[in-house]
């Protein structure tokens, strides 16, 4: 169910990396929640350059939103901070060059393979896996 959007420039190095960096942030994802790596879906969006902005201009990295079930605050607090160092693992730029916004919502609130998702910590017994 996890769901990594990124909006990055064209041309930018997180463009030019996005195999490299969806690896790194399913790893990321599954060590932190124990997730199943099948669960975690990555997606990029390129823009022009000119097309990210930060207090009404224009500039330059990459953005993220990522939607997951409902978890902890300890948990949603880790996750993001070692999200951020996965992309900078996988693009070699700085974590001061991206922003990460991270959304969790209930389980019925997301369909997949036909149904309404359980809650996380239901997994296991939903699907026989962790």
């Amino acid at each position: 169910m996890p769901f990594y959007q990124f909006t990055v420039t064209t041309g930018s190095i997180s463009a030019q990396r996005k195999a490299e960096i969806a690896r790194a942030i399913t790893t990321t994802h599954c060590q932190i929640t124990g997730a199943p790596s099948d669960y975690v879906s990555c997606s990029f969006v390129e823009v022009p350059p000119g097309n990210l902005f930060l207090a009404g201009e224009a500039a330059p990295g990459t953005r993220m939103v990522g939607l997951i079930r409902r978890r902890s605050e300890e948990l949603k607090r880790e996750l993001l901070l070692k999200l951020a160092q996965a992309w900078s693992s996988a693009t070699g730029e700085p974590i001061t060059a991206v922003v990460m916004f991270l959304v969790d919502i209930p389980g019925y609130q997301a369909f997949e393979n036909g149904v309404l998702l359980p809650e996380a910590d239901q997994d296991a017994l939903a699907t026989g896996r962790g």
